[in-house]
């Protein structure tokens, strides 16, 4: 948005709602990363399946910590744009914790 009118743009609840989807998505990938633990427990105990865990739970950890930046960056009143490299954060952990949790389950 571009114009006269658009320093002083009204964001309205727009932050919030993002700040909350960031909330889902955390869930989501809690919810991933357990089950992906459990199925591992659960599982014969191989050292591929060990060490499969362990990555999932690193992938996990760091997509925290991009999550948590970006919420604290929603929470002020004028939040900035969702930086280049905190995106591709989200992106890798997310494709990263799906492709080593298949190879958990397989």
């Amino acid at each position: 948005m571009s114009g006269p009118g658009a320093a002083s743009r009204d964001a309205g609840l727009q932050p919030e709602r993002t700040r909350l989807a960031w909330r889902r998505t955390t869930l989501a990938c809690s919810v991933a990363a357990v089950l992906a633990v459990r199925q591992a427990l659960h599982g014969s105990g191989s050292p591929l399946r060990v060490a499969g865990t362990a990555v999932i739970a690193l992938i996990w950890l760091a997509f925290l910590g991009v999550a948590h930046v970006r919420m604290r960056q929603l929470a002020t009143a004028r939040p900035p744009a969702l930086a280049p490299r905190v995106a591709l954060g989200a992106v890798l952990c997310t494709v990263a914790l799906a492709l080593f949790a298949m190879t958990v389950i397989f």
